[in-house]
């Protein structure tokens, strides 16, 4: 069963929200490439609000994801597209069903 996420609640600066979403989109291609990433997800609330949820088996996983090329790339980019810096929440999950 997954046991760890990742949550991260992402508020666009004015005019960069077309680009936070390609960003999002785009990330998807470097989270494949994570053996240890269970699930992930992009989503967006409203038109400025998005948020990044991911799920692990380990904590080895989700390491290995904070230390990936993604949260690097988010990172790099954060005083550009985002309002405030990018806040990792690490919840537990309690239960899950996938596929």
């Amino acid at each position: 069963m997954t046991k760890l996420a990742l949550y991260v609640e992402l508020k666009a600066k004015p005019g960069k929200e077309a680009e936070v979403a390609e960003f999002l989109a785009g990330a998807r291609s470097l989270v494949k490439q994570e053996a240890e990433t269970v699930a992930w997800f992009a989503v967006r609330f409203d038109s400025r609000t998005f948020a990044i949820f991911d799920a692990f088996d380990t904590d080895g996983g989700r390491q290995a994801h904070l230390n990936g090329k993604v949260a690097a790339a988010l990172m790099a980019r954060a005083a550009e597209l985002f309002e405030t810096p990018p806040e990792i929440k690490k919840p537990e999950v309690l239960a899950d069903v996938l596929p």
